[in-house]
């Protein structure tokens, strides 16, 4: 059996599972809670069927625990995709979706909003948020020049700004001490505002960038390989990086704005699933966001559930089990180059 087949079937068998494994989860994540619901009552009353959940029940599962757990999903996607193609891109296994000051960025603008002291402030955070991560990452460029001559070039510009930007961050927290507590809140993760709003306009973009990304995954396969020897495929390596770093952004920057910063996602899954697939490749890119999605429900049940009626930031959970995970990663690393 040639390889490039083998290749395909060990793909497709990783995205089937990773598949059924989601909807096994997202299954747990509107079940399981303070309050918990019956599975089969919670089938009948997604597909409009008699016997399904009644009143507060069903105002908690459509309402208030649906939308969380689709947004957690659709973060968690957003997350894992963008790690795994940084991580492609910059050659680095240690890449993240906040390498180049999106984070920093979105913190920014969600302290900017914070501090406003007005309920249409507040009530702009996403947008601020987002604007600020998307404009982190354009100073990033903007300063580094031609930036994939030298990538480490690139990665230093992000760091300055987002050094700058976490800078007045600070000064603002410090002079607005009253509005500490929900940007701390907002800093560490939170899907608790969580409604078919915040899911609706954060669906279409996420949706968007996985869907450019995903079908480019051969393309940036060619990443993997030398400039010169993805020229000589018919490949435009900076013209795929760039595409590449802009849906990636557009998905960080999005998931940032309605969830907060969430670590380590976008390193634990895409090793995790390429660990699966015994495959070094983007055409997991499917698998990688069915994958993050499920590990981001899961953390967020955990968050929910931990310390019922209490609820632990999600940023905690996904760091308790990344920060681990992220120094094995490097010590394999250290490994592999002696």
């Amino acid at each position: 059996m040639k390889t490039q087949e083998i290749d395909r079937i060990w793909h497709w068998r990783t995205t089937l599972f990773v598949g059924f494994l989601l909807a096994f989860v997202l299954l747990l994540g509107v079940s399981f809670g303070p309050i918990s619901l019956d599975f089969m009552k919670i089938l009948r009353t997604l597909f409009g069927l008699s016997g399904g959940l009644q009143d507060e029940e069903k105002i908690l599962l459509l309402q208030l625990r649906l939308p969380r757990v689709m947004l957690a999903a659709l973060v968690g996607a957003a997350l894992a995709t963008s790690g795994a193609v940084y991580q492609t891109v910059f050659r680095n296994p240690l890449a993240d979706p906040y390498l180049l000051g999106a984070a920093a960025g979105a913190g920014l603008g969600a302290t900017l909003a914070l501090t406003g002291g007005t309920q249409s402030f507040y009530a702009a955070l996403p947008l601020f948020a987002f604007l600020g991560g998307v404009l982190a990452v354009a100073a990033t460029f903007l300063i580094s020049g031609k930036a994939f001559a030298d990538p480490a070039t690139l990665l230093l510009s992000g760091i300055a700004i987002g050094s700058f930007a976490t800078a007045v961050q600070t000064y603002l927290q410090q002079r607005n001490s009253e509005v500490l507590r929900p940007v701390y809140s907002w800093i560490l993760g939170q899907l608790t505002v969580a409604d078919w709003q915040v899911v609706k306009w954060a669906s279409v973009y996420i949706l968007f960038a996985l869907f450019i990304l995903i079908r480019m995954s051969r393309l940036l396969d060619g990443l993997l390989l030398s400039d010169e020897e993805a020229f000589s495929l018919g490949i435009s390596p900076n013209k795929i990086r760039i595409i590449a770093i802009g849906a990636a952004t557009l998905a960080t920057a999005t998931a940032v704005s309605a969830s907060g910063l969430i670590g380590f996602v976008g390193i634990v899954v895409p090793h995790l699933v390429r660990g699966l697939t015994k495959r070094a490749t983007n055409r997991s890119l499917l698998s990688i966001a069915f994958g993050g999605a499920a590990f981001l429900v899961i953390a967020d049940l955990g968050a929910r559930t931990l310390l019922s009626p209490a609820e632990l930031p999600i940023g905690v959970i996904t760091a308790f089990v990344g920060a681990p995970f992220f120094l094995f990663v490097l010590r394999a690393r250290n490994r592999g180059s002696q």
